[in-house]
């Protein structure tokens, strides 16, 4: 790491499976570790939590236009009265689509830039020790 010391930004949220009646809880976390990454865990039954990684960049702009292909999709919508960010995830096992306030989305997005500005990920990132690691892990 270079500048940095360890740093995280966390914030607990309710929101919404898209056309269930009670909210779920989720836990957005952002570590200056992981610069390009945030990962949430979505509650579930029993007070497990399922944890989905998603790239930051595809949340920054997914707080106002649609963004992602693939397994997560991010979009602004208007539920009623309600501004919210859509967060559609899929895997082999099924689909979940959150709805997330859109303000509270936007302050932890926020949070997370005030530690590393857009585009200055790269430099928390060591990409030597990251080739070690990988090339490490395929010699096992």
């Amino acid at each position: 790491m270079t500048g940095y010391s360890s740093e995280a930004v966390a914030h607990d949220m309710f929101a919404l499976l898209h056309e269930a009646a009670a909210p779920v809880v989720t836990r957005w976390t952002y570590w200056t570790d992981d610069p390009f990454a945030v990962t949430v865990e979505i509650q579930t039954r029993g007070n497990r939590f399922v944890d989905w990684v998603l790239a930051r960049e595809l949340l920054v702009t997914g707080l106002s236009a649609p963004a992602g292909i693939g397994d997560v999709r991010v979009r602004p919508a208007t539920m009623g009265e309600w501004e919210v960010t859509l967060v559609e995830i899929r895997s082999p096992d099924g689909r979940a689509v959150l709805e997330v306030d859109r303000d509270l989305l936007r302050q932890f997005v926020e949070a997370t830039l005030d530690l590393v500005p857009l585009g200055s990920e790269s430099m928390l990132v060591d990409i030597d020790a990251e080739i070690e690691k990988i090339t490490r892990s395929c010699a096992d």
